[in-house]
C-alpha cells in the first residue's frame, strides 16, 4: 500500500521478525518477504530461499530480538536509508543499514515503499 511510509515498512517487518511464529511457524519472514523490493526478490528469493538467507548467521538474531530502533542516515526522493540496531536476545547490540526504495515501475506496487538492501550486521557490544 503506497500510504505505508518508508520507516514504517521496516518497523513492520521487524515486528514481524520479533514475533516470527506468530501466528504460524516463520509468519515473520513471510510478512517481511512481502515487503522485499521486486529487485531485492529476484536476489533473494524464492520465498524457501528467503527462509534461508534469514535463518542464517548473518540474519538469525533478527528472529526474536528483544527491541531495535531505526534512525534515518540519508534520504532522496525515492529511497531512503536508515541505520537499525537490534538488541538480541542474549543481550548483544547489532546495527545494520537498511535500504528502502519506492517502485517505480507500473503495476500494483507502484509507489510502494519496499525493501532493497540489508546489510551484514556490525556488532556493537553487549549491554548488562
Amino acid at each position: 500500500d503506497p500510504s505505508i511510509g518508508p520507516k514504517e515498512v521496516i518497523s513492520i517487518q521487524l515486528k514481524a521478525l520479533q514475533k516470527n511464529n506468530l501466528p504460524f511457524d516463520d509468519a515473520g519472514i513471510e510478512q517481511t518477504w512481502e515487503f522485499a523490493h521486486p529487485n531485492n526478490k529476484k536476489i533473494t528469493g524464492p520465498l524457501d530461499k528467503f527462509k534461508k538467507m534469514i535463518y542464517s548467521k548473518n540474519y538469525k538474531i533478527l528472529i526474536s530480538h528483544q527491541n531495535s530502533e531505526i534512525t534515518i542516515l540519508k534520504e532522496t526522493k525515492d529511497k531512503l536509508i536508515y541505520k537499525v540496531i537490534i538488541l538480541t536476545k542474549s543481550k548483544e547490540k547489532y546495527y545494520f543499514t537498511w535500504q528502502v526504495e519506492k517502485v517505480l515501475f507500473e503495476g500494483s506496487l507502484k509507489n510502494c515503499w519496499m525493501t532493497t538492501s540489508v546489510s551484514s550486521p556490525k556488532y556493537i557490544g553487549e549491554v548488562i
